[in-house]
């Protein structure tokens, strides 16, 4: 077995070499290259007056605290830290050096459920996240009567690639498994295909970390569907083993 890891840098690198260690043959093609957000700046202006801080991704907690730290400037003491994730909870948690919550299932719908989350009419919330995504946060939080603002931490340029060059790569090295970590790397990387080499990648088996992610997947013509409990490499990995 051959598994095509699509995660972007430091976690793909990572979770390749995990794969390596349990005898598991990996090949990283990232689609996407992140790097800092030229909006970070605006992260300083009234960081202290925020009621809920929320980190969607591990990137967004690097990039933030990065910034942070050139500025000298803490995170508050005063806020409730939340965190889509374990693994982002954690980094989260040695940055801000506050207990971070986190719900037992990673995605945007677990994270609502929280009890922190459940009576916010009047808080003011900051969402930490890349350039785009976790709309239904924000939604459902003004909904629920909070203020809310996005803070771009980071940006996500995607990477094209040619598929007459890359599939029958794939398929040389036996590749029949295919880690996608997100909604929009996995619309991306199906538009990226056609033909023959569509349908062969439908075949694949799909390593996803939410069930939204799963739902998109089958909608795009996957067949084999494996949901993990979060996209932490070591739940990727335990998903991969024989």
């Amino acid at each position: 077995m051959t598994v095509l890891v699509t995660r972007p840098d430091a976690q793909g690198i990572e979770l390749c070499q995990l794969l390596h260690q349990q005898g598991i043959t990996a090949l990283h093609h990232p689609l996407i290259t992140i790097s800092a957000s030229p909006q970070l700046p605006e992260l300083a202006e009234d960081l202290a007056s925020f009621d809920i801080i929320i980190a969607v991704s591990q990137h967004a907690v690097t990039f933030s605290d990065q910034f942070l730290q050139h500025r000298r400037i803490c995170w508050p003491n005063s806020a409730i830290y939340l965190a889509v994730g374990q693994k982002t909870a954690h980094v989260f948690s040695k940055a801000c050096q506050q207990s971070v919550d986190y719900p037992e299932i990673s995605d945007s719908e677990h994270l609502l459920a929280l009890e922190a989350l459940r009576h916010v009419a009047g808080k003011k919330i900051l969402i930490l996240r890349g350039n785009g995504g976790r709309e239904l946060i924000y939604s459902t939080l003004v909904e629920r009567g909070a203020t809310v603002r996005y803070q771009e931490a980071y940006c996500r340029s995607e990477l094209p690639f040619s598929a007459t060059e890359c599939v029958p790569q794939w398929q040389h090295a036996g590749v029949s498994s295919l880690v996608i970590t997100s909604s929009e790397q996995l619309a991306f990387f199906v538009s990226q295909l056609n033909g023959r080499n569509l349908e062969w990648v439908q075949h694949l088996t799909l390593l996803v970390p939410s069930q939204r992610i799963a739902e998109l997947a089958h909608n795009l013509g996957f067949h084999r569907i494996v949901t993990t409990p979060s996209a932490a490499n070591r739940d990727l990995v335990v998903a991969l083993m024989p």
